[in-house]
């Protein structure tokens, strides 16, 4: 039985420590069927879509957001939980983009569902999650499911539901729309690696951009075990790159590769720092993407969070610089040439940047430059 719904009893002997815990065990038991009795399935799914919005691997459309109610028009850029992100191929697609559940055991301080926050809880069955999927798919709403969670019970337990609703999606419902799932760093490796064979992308989240800022502002998430399992991934991903010849069939395992996010803002990081981060992760376990999300301040947060958010603008220029990093051969040392103190030039772009700082370099004979040094013209 699922621990929330688990009853708490205390014995005489008890300590004070684990009187404490037990409370609030209690407490969170009556919290969520307090809430679930009344949450109809709409509710839900305004409560874990919005949760979801925090999740920067799933890229906006950029489009201006038109309500039709208001304005008396017909149609609607926005739905409930649908955003656009790009498939391996290229393609951009409409997801719908949810939580399993927004209720979790841990507490990281940055999370604006972190377990002492006051926001509106809820949670899917797996049952709803396969049925909004379907419902949504049918109607050509949607291409795919981006399917995030926080933790309830334990890892295992999350990381088991999540992949129910994966397998039945592909093998009852014969689902064959895009799956996004983001996996947990310390669950159960076999139910990782079977994550990969239900879905097309598997992300962990590297979260911060140092050990010490996560373990400081997460302590319930090991750094370790994150890059553990991003290890894992890596080899399970490269163990069925073979599979990708036979083009009688798809690749099995997450053919889609992995990602990560990395909050920007919540510490004290550097751009230099955040950029040196994701190319070791480039290096090291083969990353398709490192998506950046700016700090959104929120309700009741820790002193150790800033009070305001960073600029989107520097968001913007990450993303330039990574993709410097990733197609146009810059290393952070020559993309960080055109910033100052560490931190990237918000009015230019990095590559101008990196070109004022390198004028002897330019102007270029396009008609004998090699392929590098016409990578590197501004514009």
């Amino acid at each position: 039985m699922d621990a929330v719904h688990s009853r708490v009893i205390e014995p005489a002997t008890m300590g004070l420590a684990e009187k404490s815990g037990k409370w609030l065990a209690r407490t969170f038991h009556e919290r969520y069927i307090r809430v679930m009795a009344k949450t109809t399935l709409i509710d839900k799914l305004a409560i874990l879509s919005d949760a979801a919005k925090y999740d920067a691997s799933c890229a906006s459309s950029g489009s201006t957001r038109r309500d039709s109610a208001k304005s008396k028009g017909i149609g609607s850029t926005e739905g409930s939980g649908i955003c656009h992100a790009y498939a391996p191929d290229g393609r951009c697609i409409s997801l719908l983009k949810i939580l399993m559940t927004n209720f979790c055991v841990y507490d990281c301080v940055y999370c604006v569902n972190r377990s002492s926050s006051n926001v509106a809880r809820a949670r899917f069955t797996v049952e709803e999650v396969v049925t909004l999927t379907m419902e949504f798919y049918k109607r050509n709403y949607i291409e795919g499911l981006f399917l995030s969670s926080g933790i309830i019970r334990n890892s295992d337990y999350t990381m088991e539901e999540m992949v129910r609703i994966a397998r039945k999606l592909r093998l009852e419902e014969n689902f064959a729309g895009y799956i996004h799932l983001k996996t947990i760093p310390d669950a159960s490796p076999a139910l990782i690696e079977e994550a990969g064979l239900f879905a097309d992308r598997l992300s962990i989240n590297i979260e911060l951009p140092t050990d010490l800022t996560l373990e400081a502002l997460a302590p319930e998430k090991k750094p370790r075990d994150i890059r553990r399992s991003m290890g894992h991934l890596r080899a399970k991903i490269e163990e069925h790159k073979g599979e990708k010849k036979d083009r009688t069939k798809p690749q099995r395992f997450a053919p889609g590769g992995q990602s990560t996010q990395m909050i920007i803002g919540a510490d004290g990081s550097d751009d230099a720092k955040i950029l040196t981060t994701s190319n070791g992760l480039y290096g090291s376990y083969g990353l398709k993407r490192v998506y950046y999300s700016a700090f959104s301040p929120i309700p009741d947060a820790s002193s150790n969070l800033p009070l305001q958010a960073p600029p989107l603008l520097r968001e913007h220029r990450l993303y330039q610089a990574d993709w410097l990093l990733r197609f146009y051969g810059f290393s952070v040392a020559e993309i960080m040439q055109g910033g100052t103190a560490g931190q990237l030039d918000l009015n230019i772009d990095p590559k101008l940047a990196w070109a004022l700082q390198n004028r002897a370099r330019f102007p270029v004979n396009i008609n004998l430059a090699d392929q590098e040094s016409l990578l590197r013209i501004p514009g």
